[in-house]
C-alpha cells in the first residue's frame, strides 16, 4: 500500500469550508506533507486552477508528487521550506493567490520512520530534523548548548516546569557519555524528574522532545515568517488557514494574525468534531485559525 493511503488530513471539511475555493484560482499548500490537503482542494467540484505545494522533506515530497500526479499541471511541487514563499511564487510568475493552507504538525511519515529520531518509542539517533538541509541535529544541541540554554529551550519551547532540573542532569550525564539516541535522552529526563512530578497521561520526556524538535527546525521563526509574508502574495480578501497542535503554536498564530495585515475570521480556534477524532485521534489537539487579508 502506498504510504499516503493511510494518511488522513485533519480538519479536512473545515479547511475546505474556510479556504473558500473559487474556480480557476491559485491556492498554496505551505506544508504539503503527503499531499492530503492539496488533494482535497484539487478534487473539489469547484475546480480550482492550481495548487502550489511547499515541502522541504524529500521523502514526503516524493510521495506527494506521486499522489498528485493525476492532476497534471494543476499541481506544482516546490521542494523547499514555506519560508521561501514570496521568492518561490515570484519565480513561478505567481503574484496573487486566493488562499494558503498550513498544517504545522509533524507528519506521520516523520514520526513513523524510526531513524528520523522524533520519538522515544524506539531507540534511534537523536536527529529530529524535518529536512536534511538543516545542519544542526537534536544531538548537536544537546551536546553544545550550555545548561542555561538547554533549560531555556525546554521551558520556552516545551513549557517544561522541570526544565532546570532536567538541563542540570543532562549536562552532568554528557560530561561522562555523549547523548546520541532518543532512548538515552528519555531515560535522562525520567531520572531527572522526581516521580511525583511525572505526568499521568503522557511520557515525562514528551515536552523535552517537543522543545528540541521546535528548536532544531526553527519552527516558531518559520511560522512567523510565513504569516508575515502571506499578505504579500494573497489577493484581496485572500485567506490563510493554519492548523496548530499545541498551545504555544496556537497562541503565536493568534497574536500574529492580530498584529499583521489581516482580518481575523475565527475568534476561537475551530476544533475537530467527535466523529473525526474517533477515526483520526491525531485530530483531537488540532486547532484551525483563519484570517483574511485586509
Amino acid at each position: 500500500m502506498e504510504p499516503w493511503r493511510a494518511h488522513i488530513p485533519v480538519l479536512a471539511a473545515e479547511v475546505i469550508q474556510w479556504i473558500s475555493l473559487k474556480p480557476g484560482l491559485i491556492y498554496v499548500d505551505a506544508t504539503l506533507g503527503l499531499g492530503g490537503h492539496s488533494e482535497l482542494i484539487l478534487q473539489n467540484p469547484v475546480h480550482v486552477g492550481r495548487v502550489v505545494g511547499f515541502e522541504w522533506d524529500p521523502d514526503a515530497a516524493a510521495i506527494a508528487r506521486e499522489r498528485l500526479a493525476p492532476y497534471g499541471d494543476r499541481f506544482t511541487l516546490v521542494p523547499t521550506s514555506y519560508t521561501q514563499l514570496t521568492r518561490e511564487l515570484t519565480r513561478l510568475g505567481i503574484h496573487n493567490v486566493a488562499g494558503i493552507v498550513a498544517d504545522f504538525g509533524v507528519s506521520s511519515l516523520q514520526l513513523d520512520r524510526v531513524e528520523r529520531g522524533f520519538s522515544f518509542q524506539s531507540d534511534a539517533p537523536l536527529d529530529m530534523r524535518m529536512s536534511s538541509s538543516i545542519n544542526v541535529t537534536a544531538a548537536d544541541m544537546v551536546a553544545d548548548l550550555s545548561e542555561e540554554q538547554l533549560a531555556d529551550v525546554f521551558y520556552h519551547y516545551g513549557e517544561e516546569r522541570q526544565a532546570r532540573r532536567i538541563a542540570r542532569r543532562l549536562v552532568q550525564y554528557r560530561d561522562i557519555n555523549p547523548v546520541k539516541t532518543t532512548c538515552q535522552l528519555a531515560d535522562i529526563v525520567a531520572a531527572a524528574v522526581p516521580r511525583k512530578f511525572h505526568p499521568k497521561k503522557i511520557h515525562v520526556a514528551t515536552k523535552v522532545f517537543q522543545a528540541l524538535r521546535i528548536a532544531v527546525n526553527r519552527e516558531f521563526e518559520n511560522i512567523t515568517s510565513l504569516i508575515q509574508q502571506a499578505p504579500e502574495v494573497l489577493a484581496e480578501k485572500g485567506r490563510i488557514c493554519t492548523i496548530s497542535f499545541h498551545s504555544l503554536e496556537d497562541r503565536m498564530v493568534k497574536h500574529l494574525f492580530q498584529k499583521e495585515k489581516y482580518t481575523v475570521l475565527t475568534r476561537k480556534p475551530v476544533q475537530a468534531e467527535a466523529a473525526e477524532v474517533a477515526v483520526n485521534p491525531r485530530a483531537r489537539s488540532a486547532r484551525l485559525r483563519v484570517a483574511e487579508k485586509k
